[in-house]
């Protein structure tokens, strides 16, 4: 089975649906994926326990109210059969399709980093630990440390209170200096600032971060440096992110040009491969204001309206400034690269030590000895843990990118509608 389609969006969350409400104008013919069950992307989680703001509500109302927008849940990317076409899997079947433009808004993931006792039941990312609330964990009455960085780590907090959780503390690494820097900044971003003062915590530490999660069956505590002193905590729960890395792996197996961990733009958000555009935090990030006007801009220039998507540049600049000042702030201290010890699992798919990896020159050569990256993430985590250790580069993906069904595979033989 195979579909044609004008403009192909991968990936509902702001920049997606912002970028399909953009492009609905022109009358072409829009599918809109993505492989959670609502639209909303991380950043606007839907569930039994999640509070949408109005305004992600509204612009999901309007993108689904839109005849020529085609919206598939739960669907998947799974290879790229043939240029322009991507093979897709669902829930009941796979099938191709075939685009003359894609939009690539595939969002951004939690940077995991190794420390002892960081795979104990109990312990989850930051971001993680709020989606799984949002899904209806219950979390009320439990003892909760968040530490990492990076305005994630509030949020979560937030979450965590509102369904009943003690959070004991938040443990951002980032220094009082840079913190206090960022937050002197934020009158230039009124909303930032409002948002600030609403997710402020009395149990906030700068200069704090993991030293390790304890316990023997599960999470029974946790050991922090804060402000150079060991401080121990029990606690049921530990959420632990290290801020935020661009999803650019479909991209770069696509071929795009990549500037860092993230892909390459232009002014019109279009890659560097023809008919190819990306918006959101695949391209960096810098929260859900920067999607969204990104998503626009791209969705007005895949379909030639280049003069509404100039009119938005100006709007684009502002946060892109925000997001140059937050990722300044709140960079990683170098001393985190110190945090695993020699038996701590690096790849937890595998069970690979850190010392099985310490000594090799690259991504590809601890892969072939020690099969990290080989399990059911695909390198997904400790390919970005690597990343940040070791300043190991990972190649393109190859196909499938998912575990996917034999008869969606069988879907590659397939020749696209003209």
């Amino acid at each position: 089975m195979s579909a044609q389609t004008t403009l192909l969006i991968v990936g509902a969350g702001p920049a997606g649906l912002a970028a399909a409400l953009a492009a609905a104008p022109s009358g072409a013919r829009i599918v809109l994926l993505d492989d959670n069950p609502l639209p909303g992307g991380q950043i606007w989680r839907d569930g039994p326990q999640a509070k949408l703001p109005a305004a992600a509500q509204q612009l999901r109302e309007q993108v689904m109210a839109c005849a020529n927008v085609h919206y598939h849940r739960g669907t998947r990317v799974i290879a790229n059969p043939a240029p322009y076409t991507l093979l897709v899997e669902d829930a009941e079947r796979g099938w191709q399709i075939r685009y003359d433009a894609l939009i690539l808004c595939t969002g951004a993931r939690e940077l995991l980093l190794p420390f002892p006792g960081w795979t104990l039941p109990g312990v989850t990312g930051a971001g993680g630990l709020q989606a799984l609330i949002k899904a209806g964990l219950p979390v009320r009455g439990q003892r909760l440390v968040i530490a990492g960085s990076g305005p994630l780590l509030l949020a979560s907090a937030a979450t965590a209170r509102a369904n009943g959780a003690q959070v004991l503390r938040i443990a951002e690494q980032a220094s009082l200096t840079a913190v206090a820097g960022f937050a002197a900044q934020l009158p230039r971003w009124p909303h930032k600032l409002l948002q600030a003062f609403g997710l402020f915590d009395r149990q906030y530490r700068t200069a704090s971060h993991v030293l390790a999660a304890l316990g023997s069956e599960r999470l029974e505590g946790v050991r922090l440096l804060q402000h150079g002193k060991v401080v121990e905590l029990a606690c049921e729960r530990l959420a632990c992110g290290f801020g935020l890395i661009p999803n650019s792996q479909l991209g770069q197996a696509l071929g795009c040009a990549l500037d860092g961990p993230a892909l390459a733009v232009d002014a019109w958000q279009a890659s560097s491969l023809p008919g190819v555009f990306a918006a959101g935090e695949c391209t960096g990030f810098g929260g859900s204001e920067k999607a969204l006007v990104e998503g626009a801009i791209a969705g007005h220039a895949a379909v030639g309206a280049l003069e509404a998507a100039q009119r938005l540049f100006p709007r684009r600049a502002r946060w892109q400034a925000f997001a140059a000042s937050l990722n300044k702030a709140f960079q990683l201290d170098p001393a985190l690269k110190s945090l695993a010890a020699a038996d701590t699992l690096v790849c937890r798919c595998e069970d690979i030590p850190y010392a099985a990896l310490v000594e090799h020159r690259d991504w590809r050569s601890a892969k072939l000895a020690s099969r990290c990256g080989m399990g059911a993430c695909q390198g997904r985590v400790c390919g970005a843990a690597t990343r940040h250790l070791f300043d190991w580069e990972q190649p393109a993906p190859r196909p499938p990118f998912h575990p996917a069904r034999i008869d969606t595979l069988l879907c590659l033989d397939e020749t696209p509608d003209a």
